[in-house]
């Protein structure tokens, strides 16, 4: 059984695909409306995520603005906090929402969160195994087709192993994304940054973005379920 348009096993990833579109279509709406209400306070996101950092003791951590549209991103690896141009300049619920989520994983960083700390020392397995598992599968698979049974299994097994590297990855992402959202919303509130009345708004971008690292998971679980499902008729 090969993968393509004759594997069967492909049925199992439309309820997946169905989900990914139905949690990025949440995501730009719940952006797209929150990016065009203002905070009362006026705080652009650069603010907001300078206010949580000094406040946690990380005055000495840097906030750099990089191009393109929810491109933000904590650097665990560098110490170093890169917001977008909207994000950054931007005094909307929407901006202080994902500046404070990155700042939550500024504070997971410096307060050595388990799951952050071996999420950063996976990335590197994962950057190799994730563009490798693929063509290993499918090779093995062929060779298998070609009669060298033996040599295909031990190919297509460790392309099983890499995959599930990739589907632990996700899994102990997903962890690491709510806690910085709790963390971001906490913060928010604390500090003022936003009142008890913006939060409802505050927690939609954000359970909106969660819900594509759900998605993600869904996705690679339900391809590893299928590998195994074509590993067992072969």
């Amino acid at each position: 059984m090969y993968f393509g348009l004759n594997d069967p096993t492909i049925i199992l990833l439309i309820p997946a695909i169905l989900f990914t579109i139905f949690a990025q279509t949440k995501v730009k709406r719940a952006y797209s409306r929150y990016s065009q209400v203002a905070n009362r306070n006026g705080m652009t996101g650069m603010q907001a995520a300078r206010m949580i950092l000094d406040h946690n003791g990380m005055q000495d951590v840097p906030i750099e603005v990089i191009p393109g549209e929810l491109t933000d991103n904590y650097d665990p690896t560098k110490d170093v906090m890169h917001l977008s141009e909207g994000t950054a300049y931007s005094n909307s619920v929407a901006a202080v929402s994902i500046a404070a989520h990155e700042s939550g994983h500024a504070i997971q960083d410096e307060r050595n969160y388990g799951f952050l700390k071996f999420r950063v020392a996976m990335v590197p397995v994962v950057n190799l195994v994730s563009g490798a598992s693929w063509p290993l599968l499918i090779i093995g698979l062929m060779v298998i087709g070609f009669g060298n049974i033996t040599t295909g299994n031990m190919l297509f097994n460790i392309g099983v192993l890499m995959f599930v590297v990739v589907v632990l990855f996700h899994t102990v992402t997903l962890p690491v994304e709510l806690n910085a959202s709790r963390r971001a919303i906490l913060q928010l509130q604390q500090l003022g940054i936003i009142y008890d009345d913006e939060v409802t708004g505050a927690k939609r971008v954000l359970s909106a973005a969660a819900m594509t690292y759900v998605a993600a998971l869904a996705t690679s679980i339900v391809n590893l379920l299928r590998i195994l499902i074509i590993r067992g008729r072969n």
